[in-house]
C-alpha cells in the first residue's frame, strides 16, 4: 500500500553518517527515476564530494544554501537569513510536489540553533503531499521525531577526529 503522502524521514545522532545516509535514499530513489531535490542548510562555502559527484546525476539537483560551520561564528544574522530563505525554498519545494525526494540536510542542526522558528518548520513538513522528505543533522527536536514515519539515531563508538586528533579526511567527512 503507497502512503497517502510522502513519508517523513529523520536522520540525527552524534555518530557519523547522517548526510551519507540521506545521500544514499536519494541515489537509490534516482536509481528509480524518482526526482531528487537536496538542499544543504549549512554546507555552501567550500567544495566537497557529494556536491561534485551528485552534479553528476541527472535526477539529483543539489543545492549549498549556507556558508559552513555555523555554530563558530559570532553573529548568526546572515546564516539566519540564509536559513529563511533556504527554508522558503524548501516549502515551495514541498508544497509545489515537483520532486519525488526532498532532502534537508543539517535542518536540524539550524533547528538546534533556533535559526527558524521549529513550530514554523513542523507545520510546513506536516503540509507535505507527495514528496517524501529526509531531515538530517544532530539533535534532532522531539516535536521532529515524533511526527516522523522513520527515525535513526547514529551513535558514535569510535571517530579518528575526536578520538586521535586526526583532521577530517577528504572522501570520509567532505
Amino acid at each position: 500500500m503507497k502512503p497517502e503522502k510522502g513519508l517523513l524521514i529523520v536522520f540525527t545522532g552524534h555518530g557519523k553518517g547522517k548526510t551519507t545516509a540521506a545521500l544514499g535514499m536519494a541515489l537509490r530513489a534516482a536509481g528509480h527515476g524518482m526526482k531528487v531535490l537536496v538542499l544543504q542548510f549549512i554546507k555552501g562555502a567550500w567544495s566537497y564530494g557529494e556536491l561534485n559527484s551528485l552534479k553528476k546525476v541527472e535526477e539529483i539537483q543539489i543545492k549549498p544554501l549556507g556558508t559552513g560551520f555555523t555554530w563558530k561564528k559570532e553573529n548568526l544574522e546572515e546564516d539566519r537569513r540564509l536559513a529563511e530563505a533556504g527554508w522558503q525554498e524548501a516549502l515551495s519545494q514541498i508544497n509545489r510536489a515537483g520532486y519525488d525526494m526532498i532532502v534537508l540536510d543539517e535542518l536540524n542542526i539550524i533547528l538546534s540553533l533556533g535559526l527558524l522558528p521549529l513550530k514554523t518548520v513542523i507545520e510546513g513538513l506536516q503540509s507535505r503531499t507527495t514528496s517524501h522528505v529526509v531531515v538530517t543533522g544532530r539533535n534532532a527536536p522531539e516535536e521532529l521525531v515524533a511526527i516522523a514515519d522513520l527515525v535513526t539515531e547514529m551513535k558514535m563508538i569510535k571517530h579518528p577526529f575526536p578520538d586521535r586528533g586526526l583532521k577530517a579526511s577528504k572522501g570520509i567527512e567532505f
